[in-house]
């Protein structure tokens, strides 16, 4: 019997221990397929990227249709079937080794990555308690957070000391307990959505959740903003002589997320949103100017500290907020609409910042980022004032 409020239940664990796993895979295959295609296949740096891009576009395309097929198929059985085939597709790196072959099974993998992530994030927010919902979220992201570093961590040992084989075999394995795990999560006493029309047609209110587009929009601004980082701070670092000191900065970056996410979670839901996301905005914003007139290796340091702490909280608040707007029973479309929104926001800056980079330095990529955020700021109050007001 599950104590009312409790957030770490046995569903809840098994549900974070499942979407680790398909995190593990996504980040340790982000890390070192560049390094498979332009070593092993012989292919170059476009082609790698291409890669990465195959599974982005992907994942945008089949996020909003989500939400319409958990609650056509259920939530759980979509979250068992897509880490079933995304387990499949991991797998089959130990067997494709033409370059086109390969682009089309990133492009699939990212299908079942959209799914199981959707599927998983509307699980915990259905299962996490509605008083508790800032502090609860917060923790199941702890399972990307967590896999930000070990997957990379895990798929670079295992490349240096063995094999690209051995590799694809520990991550299959990995997305093999993954799958077990999700098996054993129990739904049966989650609010079901009542669906008068089983066509497998889509409305709007089918692939997106109306409430939930203001913050969504927002945290697309976010993830444009954060692209910035996710994209370009390994070149950025080189530039200014500081690639050895680039090796610590995701691990400073994922440990400010990991050991500020419960304070902020609790915040979160005592204090209100705006406690947390205000200040938060405005430290990430100056993790952001750090790197833009960084000179020395501790400036590097204490950007990555500020960005983890304001990203970290922003994500998962931004997240909360966008499932809150929603009823329950929208959870699904609320998830799929945010991720969407946000996945656009790394897209689209990947590109768009890589053009300002080339055109003007990547300090101006920075110095704009930090503004955008600024930006971002304004919007968010003043959406806030709104949804207070009414």
């Amino acid at each position: 019997m599950e104590v009312k409020n409790q957030i770490f239940t046995k569903r809840f664990i098994a549900l974070f221990l499942t979407n680790l796993s398909i995190f593990l895979i996504f980040y340790a295959l982000i890390a070192t397929l560049p390094l498979y295609v332009t070593g092993d296949l012989g292919r170059t740096d476009d082609d790698a990227g291409l890669l990465v891009t195959a599974f982005l576009i992907s994942a945008i395309i089949v996020r909003p249709f989500s939400g319409k097929l958990l609650d056509l198929y259920g939530k759980k059985k979509m979250l068992v079937l897509s880490v079933l085939l995304y387990l499949a597709c991991t797998i089959l790196y130990l067997f494709v080794q033409p370059f086109a072959i390969l682009l089309v099974l990133r492009f699939f993998q990212g299908v079942w990555f959209s799914i199981a992530t959707t599927a998983a994030g509307a699980l915990a927010a259905d299962i996490v308690p509605k008083e508790r919902k800032g502090a609860g979220l917060g923790y199941y992201t702890m399972s990307t957070n967590l896999a930000v570093v070990i997957g990379p961590f895990i798929g670079l040992l295992v490349v240096q000391a063995v094999s690209f084989k051995l590799l694809f075999i520990v991550l299959s394995v990995i997305g093999l307990v993954g799958c077990l795990i999700a098996l054993t999560i129990q739904t049966n006493d989650l609010v079901v959505p009542a669906v008068e029309d089983r066509r497998l047609h889509f409305t709007f209110d089918d692939l997106f959740e109306r409430k939930a587009l203001p913050i969504a929009f927002l945290a697309a601004l976010l993830a444009l903003s954060y692209s910035s980082v996710l994209s370009f701070i390994s070149i950025y670092a080189e530039q200014q002589d500081m690639l050895t000191v680039a090796s610590y900065f995701y691990a400073v970056f994922a440990a400010a997320m990991l050991i500020t996410r419960p304070f902020t979670g609790k915040l979160y839901d005592q204090k209100g949103p705006r406690f947390v996301m205000i200040p938060s905005f405005i430290i990430f914003s100056v993790g952001l100017f750090l790197l833009a007139f960084m000179t020395s290796a501790w400036q590097f340091i204490v950007a990555a500290i500020c960005i983890g702490i304001g990203y970290g909280t922003l994500t998962t608040s931004m997240q909360s907020q966008a499932v809150q707007s929603a009823l329950q029973n929208r959870s699904g479309y609320a998830t799929a609409t945010y991720f969407t929104l946000f996945d656009s926001g790394i897209a689209v800056g990947s590109y768009v910042l890589g053009l300002l980079a080339v055109t003007f330095s990547y300090q101006m990529v920075y110095m704009f980022c930090g503004l955008l955020l600024v930006i971002n700021m304004v919007f968010y109050i003043g959406f806030s004032n709104k949804t207070s007001a009414r």
